[in-house]
This record gives structure tokens, C-alpha cells and sequence, in this order.
């Protein structure tokens, strides 16, 4: 199915902006929730996505179909054995046959006969061919299931590096949050002595609920995260669960090279092969067509037991060869022809298209990987620098220096410099865990790409 192979940029995506209806974003789940939290590691979410994930288990069905039209198409070139057995008791009408004879009505009479039959064919190119593609679309399907494998990966991993990020949006909220509680007791004790003004204390008690409004926004989102994750790896429906791995910041273990990452990718990638296989299904529908005008050679045999009774039947046997030579079939060949062709040149063009995919998706990868680790590092310095621009504003004000706005300010540069980091870290993740896609490795290396879990 590869229409249901989504892109890696819709993969990517945050959850809210996902299809409800795409396959790989939903599952199949088993079992009933259990009582307490489930402690929920990136590792556990991956193996559960890769059991219950309705995207794969779809794509694995689609297997079973090319597996039992691979059949079919055998049913072309293998043998055809049955058996018959029949007793009959018969009055016949010579003259109907023109033997006018006298009498001309025989019977009645009883005929007994058991028999196996064969058929066989000898040569048949187009069945030949077809059943040549039948089994290379098995072969792409096989393949399919490989690289949804990877596509699941990656979406496990997406929605744990989400759920990720937005439980570190809480814990940075719930901080902002305090900082702000301990603003207003300053500003209110300050106001007590006479030192600032009201409108000091109205500032800071707009702050603190600039803050819980954040952190209420930050806590709905989280839970609706989790939702998210849930479903696209099979959880139980109202099961509870806990992230148990933070996945930290970690480069990745060796520098990568563009021509190296292009060869692996080349090897590896499921969907890149399978286009191939499709392609060579297509070249060997349209050798089928081609080759429909031609002769083809049947045998047909049959032996068994004939008489009147089964105690006084003989054997009898027959065989013939048959040759079919087509003359006029009104254009059916010529359509089918036709129409393998066109087919033959659009597996052409995706393979094509594909291998540009390819190339694209690991250069991509390799550049958003670069800029991530450029901005994670710019994004840890603004944290840094934030805090301290905190603190020294709060001192300042302390010290009667200058207003609460100047504290107000550097409130929300700190919230904002949390939030650029938060999303700087969880671009770094996904970045390497792309990487891994885009090589067809996914489901094998994400874990040792992304470094730092648990």
C-alpha cells in the first residue's frame, strides 16, 4: 500500500496538525488499562508501536493479498489435478443421433466412471511473465512493511520527543510560575514600607497570571500529547502512563558524511528497493503483454475406471496436447499492451522520483541536523543569559535601582528563552531521528542516533 506510506514531513508535524484518519497515527489496541501509572520508556513506546500500530498491521495484511494473487498467478504455469466419479443409468434415443436403426431406443443401462484429471501447460510465456510479476510485487510488498516499520518508529519517536517537550514546557511554566508568586510577595512587602508604588504590585499580579494562564495551556496540551501517543501505539484506552526517559541533548557519535549517508541510504531504504521491485513487476506485466499472440502448448490427460459397475470397470486413459495459436481477440492484447506500458513508464518515473526523495531526505536531515545542534547551543547560552538577566533585575528593583517592569521584562525573556530551547532540543532529537529514516535504519539505529535515553 504504498499510498498509506506518508511523507516524513507529515510525520514530523506537531500531533494537533496530524490527520485524524492517517493509519499510522492510530492502532489497534489490546488488553484492558491497568491500575496506576505505566512507567513508559522511549524504548517500551517503540516495541509497543511496532505490535499494535495500525498502519503496519494494514501494510502487513497487504502482504497476504500479494501472496495470495502470487498464487493465482501460479495457478497459470502449475498443474491442475482433480477427480470425478459419477454412476448413471441412461436410456438413449439412437435415432436422435441419426442412426436410424431398429429399435432405435437402447437402454436402460448403467454407466460407472472414476476418474483423475490433469492439465498441465507446457508453454506459456504469458503466464510465465505474469507470475514473474505476481512475485515481485510479493517482494515490494515485503518490503512495504519493512519501511512502515521505520515510518512507525519514527512516529513513536516523534510523539515521545513531544510528550518530552511538553512535560519540560510544565516544569518550566511551574517555575515561571513560583518566580512570579515570589515577585508579588516582594512587590507586596515593598509596598508595605512605602518604598514602591501600587501599581508595582498590580504589574506583578498580572505577571503571576500571565503564568498560570501558560502553565494551564501547557498542562492541556501535555495531556492531549499523551492522547496522541497513546493511540499511535496501542495503549489501552484510559491507561495512565509516565515518560521514564528525558532524552537528554547528545551529538551524534561520529560526524557523518553526505556520500557515505547517500550509499547506506541507497542499500537500506525499504521503499527505495521496493519501488524496484515494483518496476521489475511492471517490466515483467508488459513482457506478458507483448508475448500474448503467442502459441502456447497445453497437456491434458485423464485416467480412471469405466463399466457398467464398480466391480466390472476396466481402466481407460486419455492425453492430448494442445496447441493454441491466438488469431483474433478483438484487441484485447493490443489493450492490455497499451495499458502495461503506461504502467511501466510510471514505475519508471517513481523510481526515479524516489531515488531524488531519497537524496533529499538525507541531505535534509543532515542540514536540519547541523542547524539544531547550531541553535540548541545559541538557545542553551539565551537560557543562561536570561537567568542571570532575572536575577540582576530582581536586584536592581530590590535595591529601589529600577522599576518592576524592567523585572517583568526579563520574566518573559526568560519564559521565552525556555520555550526556544525546549523546541531547539526537541529539533536536535528529531533531526537524528530523521537521519535514521532517511537511511532506512530506523527501526534498528534510532535509539543509538538519539543517545541519552535510557
Amino acid at each position: 500500500m504504498p499510498a498509506a506510506l506518508i511523507s516524513l514531513l507529515a510525520l514530523a508535524a506537531p500531533a494537533a496538525a496530524q490527520t485524524p484518519n492517517n493509519p499510522f497515527y492510530g492502532s489497534a489496541p489490546q488488553g484492558a488499562a491497568t491500575a496506576g501509572s505505566l512507567p513508559l520508556s522511549l524504548k517500551d513506546a517503540v516495541e509497543r508501536a511496532l505490535k499494535y500500530n495500525l498502519g503496519l498491521l494494514l501494510q502487513e495484511e497487504s502482504v497476504k493479498e500479494a501472496d495470495g494473487a502470487r498464487w493465482r498467478a501460479l495457478a497459470g504455469l502449475l498443474p491442475n489435478v482433480s477427480a470425478a466419479t459419477s454412476a448413471s443409468r441412461q436410456v438413449i434415443n439412437l435415432e436422435a443421433y441419426g442412426f436410424p436403426t431398429e429399435p432405435s431406443i437402447i437402454g436402460p443401462f448403467n454407466v460407472f466412471d472414476a476418474r483423475v484429471y490433469l492439465s498441465q501447460p507446457i508453454v506459456d510465456l504469458r503466464a510465465l511473465n505474469d507470475a514473474r510479476a505476481a512475485s515481485a510485487k510479493e517482494r515490494a510488498e515485503k518490503l512495504g512493511v519493512r519501511s512502515a516499520r521505520d515510518l512507525v518508529t519514527l512516529v513513536a519517536v516523534n510523539l515521545y520527543l513531544e510528550t518530552v517537550a511538553a512535560t519540560s514546557r510544565i516544569e518550566a511554566t511551574h517555575a515561571q510560575q513560583a518566580t512570579a508568586e515570589a515577585l508579588l510577595k516582594q512587590a507586596s512587602d515593598m509596598k508595605a514600607s512605602g518604598v514602591v508604588a501600587g501599581i508595582d504590585v498590580l504589574r506583578a499580579q498580572v505577571q503571576l497570571q500571565n503564568q498560570r494562564l501558560r502553565t494551564i495551556g501547557a498542562e492541556n496540551e501535555l495531556e492531549k500529547t499523551k492522547l496522541q501517543l497513546a493511540r499511535a501505539i496501542g495503549l489501552p484506552s484510559g491507561q495512565t502512563f509516565t515518560l521514564t526517559d528525558r532524552i537528554p541533548y547528545a551529538p551524534l557519535a561520529a560526524d557523518v558524511s553526505v556520500d557515505t549517508t547517500l550509499k547506506t541510504a541507497f542499500e537500506n531504504r525499504a521503499d527505495y528497493l521496493a519501488a524496484r521491485e515494483r518496476l521489475a513487476a511492471a517490466e515483467a506485466s508488459h513482457r506478458a503483454a507483448t508475448e500474448d499472440h503467442l502459441p502456447t502448448v497445453h497437456m491434458d490427460a485423464d485416467y480412471g475406471a469405466l463399466g457398467q459397475s464398480p466391480s466390472d470397470s476396466h481402466p481407460t486413459y486419455r492425453v492430448a496436447a494442445t496447441l493454441r495459436i491466438p488469431i483474433f481477440d478483438a484487441g484485447r492484447s493490443t489493450g492490455r499492451r497499451l495499458e502495461s506500458e503506461a504502467e511501466l513508464n510510471r514505475r519508471r518515473a517513481e523510481l526515479e522520483d524516489l531515488r531524488g526523495r531519497v537524496e533529499y531526505d538525507v541531505r535534509a536531515a543532515l542540514l536540519d541536523l547541523r542547524a539544531a545542534a547550531q541553535q540548541l547551543e545559541a538557545a542553551q547560552a539565551n537560557v543562561t543569559l536570561a537567568g542571570q538577566e532575572l536575577e540582576q533585575s530582581r536586584d536592581r528593583y530590590a535595591a529601589g535601582v529600577s522599576g518592576s517592569l524592567e523585572v517583568t521584562q526579563s520574566q518573559e525573556s526568560v519564559a521565552a528563552a525556555s520555550e526556544t530551547y525546549i523546541g531547539a532540543l526537541y529539533a536536535h532529537n528529531l533531526a537524528k531521528a530523521s537521519l535514521a529514516r532517511a537511511v532506512g535504519t530506523a527501526e534498528q539505529s534510532v535509539m543509538s542516533f538519539l543517545g541519552g535515553s535510557r
